[in-house]
């Protein structure tokens, strides 16, 4: 049984905290709205009315928040309270050159720091899968590796560069976030012609989805624009699914048509049609 503490017990942070006091952990947890807390008692999580109080004589401090203003601010508030040996270990998305800034303040400042995104939702927060990234001082790693793991289904270390989880976490969300615009869009094209819309996700089903990232996304990443489908071309089915779907609200295909737009007025035209990342690697 290990004294942990949870700092922020909104969903991903109290199914955290749910579930290593049902791993057998003695957890105390800090939350803004007490009653989030308040709710995690039935599983034997004890409630502490301050950061401070909830991270006394816990050896690990998981930190779940908004963002990095509320990570400073519940850092500075638990320190008072902080043991010698107290590891921070914070899953909060943040800005990666904030996060390389907050850690090397605190490993100056003598604290022990570790940046630890993850891709998981409250369901699995609660069963131990999804994924976890870490950065920080590899000794410092390891010494939580196993506890982390328990957490998890998947644990990657991804090196000693503070910022490294930020910047990963924050290309796995756009992909997240861009992949729904691009489904919603979808469904947008399925209503306008009369097609079911769970029928349409079961086509995408038929799609080699990580094939392209691997063949396509690793060709962009090399800047190889050598065309299998024209960017001109593409454009033009672009437009068939714009005039399809009328004055309906899309969520990305009308920024993807301007951008081809400009990358067409500039020359690219019969470039491949991943060229729309032409500007953001080296090309050959």
């Amino acid at each position: 049984m290990a004294n942990i503490a949870f700092l922020g017990t909104g969903l991903l942070g109290g199914a955290f905290a749910e579930a290593a006091a049902k791993r057998g952990d003695s957890v105390t947890a800090w939350n803004r709205s007490i009653d989030k807390v308040h709710a995690l008692a039935q599983f034997g999580v004890k409630a502490a009315a301050t950061p401070a109080a909830a991270v006394r004589g816990a050896a690990r401090v998981h930190i779940v928040v908004k963002d990095d203003a509320v990570v400073d601010e519940v850092i500075e508030a638990a320190r008072s309270g902080l043991s010698p040996d107290a590891i921070l270990i914070d899953h909060t998305t943040t800005l990666p050159a904030l996060t390389a800034k907050r850690a090397e303040r605190l490993h100056a400042a003598g604290l022990k720091y570790l940046h630890c995104p993850v891709f998981m939702g409250p369901p699995a927060a609660r069963n131990a899968q999804g994924i976890m990234m870490a950065t920080g001082p590899k000794a410092l790693f390891e010494s939580v590796q196993t506890d982390l793991a328990k957490m998890t289904g998947r644990l990657e270390y991804l090196g000693e560069r503070s910022d490294l989880a930020a910047v990963n976490k924050l290309f796995g969300n756009a992909m997240i976030i861009g992949l729904s615009a691009v489904i919603a869009d979808i469904l947008t094209l399925a209503q306008a012609s009369g097609v079911d819309g769970e029928d349409a996700i079961k086509l995408l089903g038929l799609l080699d989805l990580n094939g392209m990232v691997t063949g396509r996304g690793l060709n962009m990443a090399k800047g190889n624009f050598t065309a299998t489908f024209e960017l001109a071309m593409a454009r033009k089915d672009v437009r068939l699914m714009l005039e399809t779907t009328g004055n309906r609200p899309m969520a990305a295909l009308p920024a993807v048509a301007a951008r081809m737009d400009q990358l067409i007025a500039a020359g690219h035209g019969a470039a491949d049609a991943s060229a729309l990342g032409i500007d953001a690697v080296q090309r050959p």
